[in-house]
């Protein structure tokens, strides 16, 4: 599970601008959960300064959150605490409760409540306010190839929530958690380590059932651009497209190319070209490519039951 971060006991507190200025310092580097960790003290007297966090969302809202408009790109669960400076992200997070009125009005799924997911990156969390969300928690090793289906070492160890004071550290693709609605509105603040290479990253939700990997929950933008070029039609966007599914240093780019590639094509062509990626090195590829070929020969109904019992 998370790592427990024990800090000092002591009553000092600080202000957001003390822990930005010691972020923005030599003696911050988030690159390694080691480095992140350091950031706990500051982190744990930011959390005991009980008025920062009210004055700062009523200052947002004397612009009708014009800031947060233009910096945030979260949603309105979370409010960024200072913009993206490159090597950390700092904000707070709300976690409402199941009689909540944005609860009872959306529902739980927009805050993951009830989903068991890992993180595609570090972090650093303590609770500010309330009781805290609640998690059961499982870790697994990380070293997965991300395909849905994929069978992975599971292991659960314990049911705990974040409480005022109490602080951790999510170790990126490592640590899963299925969050549980607090008792009453709860807050947290965190420290997350956004390290180069970040938006390739892959987040994952679980079938802690069944042991698998149910599904990436996580896109970055190039592969969306690279669909729709292709999707246009266009000559150049089709050569792109195979130049990345051979040598993008990225399997998930490896793997929207050639699916973008493969949804062009028609009969022997796409039969061919299921077939080759059924052989490829990319492991992405080759499960995908392998379930296509299902439906080609099977249907979507057989497809889906032989994906469902295939595993590694």
């Amino acid at each position: 599970m998370p790592r427990l971060i024990e800090t000092p006991a002591s009553e000092d507190s600080i202000g957001l601008d003390e822990l930005v200025d010691w972020c923005e310092s030599a003696a911050f580097d988030p690159s390694c959960e080691d480095g992140l960790a350091e950031a706990a003290p500051m982190l744990r007297a930011l959390s005991r300064n009980r008025h920062f966090l009210a004055d700062a969302a009523i200052a947002e809202l004397k612009t009708r959150c014009a800031e947060q408009r233009r910096i945030n790109p979260y949603s309105a669960q979370v409010m960024l605490l200072r913009p993206p400076g490159g090597k950390y992200v700092l904000r707070a997070v709300f976690w409402p409760a199941v009689g909540d009125h944005v609860v009872r009005m959306s529902g739980t799924a927009p805050f993951l409540y009830h989903v068991p997911h890992d993180h595609g990156f570090d972090f650093l969390t303590v609770g500010y306010l309330g009781p805290g969300y609640g998690s059961d928690y499982y870790v697994y090793d990380g070293d997965v190839a991300g395909a849905a289906g994929e069978a992975v070492a599971l292991r659960f160890v314990e049911r705990s929530y974040l409480s005022e004071g109490r602080m951790l550290l999510y170790r990126a693709n490592r640590d899963i958690h299925a969050q549980l609605p607090p008792d009453s509105l709860s807050v947290s603040l965190n420290i997350l380590a956004s390290a180069p290479g970040q938006g390739w990253r892959r987040q994952y939700r679980f079938d802690t059932a069944r042991g698998v990997i149910a599904e990436c929950m996580t896109v970055a933008s190039a592969q969306m651009l690279l669909e729709l070029a292709v999707g246009c039609g266009s000559d150049n966007a089709q050569d792109l497209a195979d130049s990345f599914s051979r040598a993008h240093p990225q399997d998930a780019m490896r793997l929207t190319a050639w699916q973008a590639i493969g949804a062009t094509l028609e009969d022997a062509a796409r039969l061919a070209h299921w077939e080759q990626g059924a052989r490829s090195s990319s492991p992405l590829i080759r499960r995908a490519s392998v379930a296509a070929l299902e439906i080609i020969h099977y249907g979507d109904e057989m497809a889906c039951f032989s994906a469902a019992g295939t595993v590694g």
